[in-house]
């Protein structure tokens, strides 16, 4: 499965369109680019200012080829520049995890 990686956003909570609207441009230029999109999370409830995108890749060799890759795309240009255009984003941090656990087996087991 590789490592996954795990964005998380502070955004601005009056701007949370703004962010839904940069979180969907991705769906197509993040696989596009090589990584596999698990997705991007907006606030729904609770915290206004935190969202999530998640996405996974074989290892790090493999992530710094795929962001060199969005970077130089199209989609992501204009990605990148809208959001820095519109600053609905107010700090972004980034975390790789390994899954270490498999999800119980499923059937008729005795």
């Amino acid at each position: 499965m590789g490592i996954t990686c795990f964005i998380r956003y502070e955004i601005d909570p009056f701007k949370r369109e703004a962010f839904e609207a940069y979180a969907r441009a991705w769906g197509h230029a993040i696989p596009a680019a090589g990584a596999d999109l698990i997705g991007y999370f907006a606030p729904h409830e609770g915290s206004a200012t935190t969202a999530y995108g998640i996405y996974t890749v074989d290892n790090l060799a493999a992530y710094e080829a795929y962001r060199a890759r969005l970077a130089a795309s199209p989609e992501g240009r204009e990605n990148y520049a809208f959001a820095k255009r519109e600053r609905f984003i107010l700090k972004e941090d980034r975390l790789f995890l390994k899954l270490v656990s498999t999800p119980p087996a499923s059937g008729n087991e005795s």
